[in-house]
Parts: structure tokens; C-alpha cells; sequence
């Protein structure tokens, strides 16, 4: 593979805590090993199809290990093999314009393409691999659902700020023997609020795997009460759902590849809670986009070190439209045929995705000590 000369990387889809560690792994990678040269599109593929970007060195990821977000911005509206667009009257409008991406790609000499990001994000690059392009996908998501991955970066993170977000608001439900909802991120994954709500000690977690009985959470709250224990934290899942029931949607964004935003299960728990519990005060909070910024935790800065690395490395091996990860404890490159699915061009459907199971050894452990589903 010495014909790679010139290496072109993106990151693409929701921003995630590690993003800037894996673009400086590709970049130092790509430099120092094998003295490529390294040029980022910016705001995913969305550069790609204006020929947006710059140039990466040595230099300008310098100091970007530890930063949130991504130098290169994002874009999750940006899917060029069915590309939004608003026609003369202002209706929203597809096309597929991946051609243009293919011929930048050419113009500019880019010899493989790193891309980093979740599910919308690497179907884009499964199908730029099978128009030819060398592609490596790396990926990427808060939420952990990644199949044939062990975990994946950003997870670590957010959940730190879960933990600490449970720690703070146990003290308010203790000082005034309240009920504290704290809602989380994952959308039909409930991995964040098991992990988060397990390590920060809640007494209820909500995940979209388990669906659950308001009265069995209400038992829960009058069988604390009874016992002295006046204070309840709830961790829900914004993907979670009663028993005969559905997710609520906050909202639908028409022109994204991902058009449904969950949100707002908090809220709509802590009045129905009140209106069973007879006077009890219930409170929600929605830590939202503080679960993706921040500075990089030290795991998932060294995760994506080895994912940006092994990425540049699987290249020159010969790899394309594979994923790297490490799988298994083993760094390994798997194709995204197999873990996207092969559906057609521009659509998503996974070969499996990394779900909570309601019966393995986390949610166990949680039920051991005490923790409820709400089941």
C-alpha cells in the first residue's frame, strides 16, 4: 500500500468526548510511521461535498488529546448518497451527490479516507467503499451500542458526568426527602443509565430494554419511605417506555438522517410520580448535552489513541470498508458490511447492535443491590 500518499479524515454525526484524540492518533500516525500527509474535512461530510479543509500536522493536534468536541466540527445532517437540500420553494428536496465527494477525494490526491463516527456516519462509508474509495471507519458513539466493539470512546466520559450528576442530585433529594429524576442520554440504548445509575448508586434505572410498571416504581418510593429512607433518585433512559406504552419523542427534525429526538420521559414521569405519591414532591433533571463535552477521561483518551492508530495501520495493510476496534479484548478490524448490515446504498440497518440484555450480568448485579427496574 505505499501508493497512500495523502490521507483524508472526518468526523461525522453527534459530537463525543475523544473525537480530537483519535483525529491526533490518525495524524501523528500517518506522519511519523509512514510520512503521509493528513488533511481533515471539516464538519464531516459535509466538507466532503464542499471540499472544506484543512491540513493536520504535528503541530495543530499538538495539544487536543484531552479536548472535547472535534477541531473538524460535526454535521448529522449530511448524508451525500441522499443529500438534503430545499428546492425553490422551499420544500425539503433528496438527491445523491456522493459522485461530487468521489471526484474532491480525486482532485485533491486523498489516496484512503479515516472516518469517525456512529451508525449514519459509517453506512456513508460503507457505501464510499463500494464505490471504491479506501475507507477505514472508526466508531463512535456516547451510547455504547456498537456491535462487535467491547465499548467504544465517549462512553467512559459521559459517564462520568452521570455519576457525578446522580452524587449532586442525591444530596437535594435527601435534604428535602424528594424524588430526583435524572434523565440520560442512549436513545434505544440503555447502557448510560444502567452503568451511570449502578456506579452512582441510584434506587431505580429505567432503560428501553426493561419496559416498566409506574406502580411497581411507585412501591418502590413508599417502601423507602417506610423504611426512613425519604430520598429516591430515579435514572431513566430517555429511550424508556411503559409496559403497553411508547417513547416520548421531543421532537422530529425533518432534513437529519436520525429525524426523531427522543426527550422529556423525566418530566412526564415526575408528574405522573406526584399525582400517585399524594403530596410528595418529585423533581426531574435532564443533564443533555453535558453527557457529550467535557474533557476526555484518561480511558478514552488511550482508547482512541489505539483506534486512530490502528485505523492508519489497517490502511496500509490493505484494509477497506472494514471498522477497527477492539473486540473481544483483541484490536481487530471487522467489515461494516457486517456490522452495519447490507442493506441498500444511503440506508442504515445494522447487523446487530450491543443492547442491554434484561437478564445479563449488570442488570443482575444491580438487582443483587437492591437497585429496582421499575418490572
Amino acid at each position: 500500500m505505499s501508493e497512500i500518499k495523502r490521507i483524508g479524515v472526518m468526523t461525522g454525526g453527534g459530537d463525543c468526548s475523544g473525537l480530537n484524540a483519535v483525529v491526533r492518533a490518525v495524524t501523528l500516525t500517518a506522519i511519523n510511521k509512514y510520512g503521509c500527509e493528513v488533511i481533515g474535512f471539516k464538519k464531516g461530510y459535509a466538507g466532503l461535498y464542499a471540499n472544506d479543509y484543512i491540513e493536520l500536522t504535528a503541530e495543530n493536534t499538538a495539544n487536543i488529546l484531552n479536548q472535547g468536541g472535534t477541531i473538524l466540527k460535526n454535521s448529522n445532517k449530511d448524508n451525500l448518497f441522499n443529500y438534503a437540500y430545499r428546492d425553490e420553494n422551499g420544500n425539503i428536496q433528496h438527491k445523491d451527490v456522493s459522485d461530487v465527494a468521489v471526484q474532491n477525494l480525486k482532485d485533491l490526491n486523498i489516496d484512503a479516507l479515516v472516518v469517525i463516527g456512529g451508525d449514519g456516519t459509517l453506512t456513508s462509508a460503507r457505501d464510499f467503499a463500494r464505490k471504491g474509495v479506501k475507507v477505514i471507519g472508526v466508531p463512535k458513539t456516547i451510547d455504547n451500542d456498537v456491535s462487535y466493539a467491547d465499548i467504544t470512546f465517549g462512553f467512559t466520559t459521559a459517564l462520568g458526568v452521570i455519576c457525578n450528576a446522580v452524587d449532586r442530585v442525591r444530596t437535594t433529594a435527601y435534604s428535602h426527602d424528594r424524588v430526583q429524576i435524572l434523565e440520560v442520554m442512549g436513545r434505544n440504548c440503555g447502557w448510560l443509565a444502567l452503568e451511570g445509575g449502578l456506579s452512582g448508586g441510584a434506587d431505580v434505572i429505567l432503560l428501553p430494554e426493561i419496559p416498566y410498571d409506574i406502580n411497581k416504581i411507585v412501591e418502590v418510593i413508599k417502601n423507602r419511605d417506610a423504611k426512613g429512607l425519604y430520598d429516591t433518585v430515579i435514572v431513566v433512559s430517555e429511550g424508556a417506555k411503559p409496559k403497553d406504552g411508547d417513547v416520548v419523542i421531543k421532537k422530529i427534525v425533518a432534513d437529519s438522517a436520525d429525524t426523531v429526538r427522543l426527550g422529556g420521559i423525566g418530566d412526564q414521569l415526575a408528574s405522573q410520580l406526584e399525582a400517585l405519591l399524594g403530596g410528595k414532591e418529585v423533581r426531574a433533571t435532564n443533564i443533555g448535552h453535558t453527557q457529550r463535552g467535557g474533557e476526555t477521561c484518561q480511558y478514552d483518551r488511550s482508547l482512541c489513541t489505539k483506534l486512530g492508530s490502528l485505523a492508519v495501520d489497517a490502511l496500509f495493510e490493505g484494509c477497506s470498508g472494514e471498522m477497527v476496534t477492539i473486540y473481544n479484548a483483541v484490536p481487530q478490524t471487522v467489515s461494516l458490511e457486517k456490522v452495519l448490515g447490507s442493506g441498500a446504498t444511503g440506508e442504515t440497518s445494522k447487523g446487530g447492535s450491543h443492547n442491554v440484555d434484561p437478564n445479563g450480568f449488570v442488570v443482575k448485579t444491580a438487582r443483587n443491590t437492591g437497585i429496582s427496574f421499575g418490572d
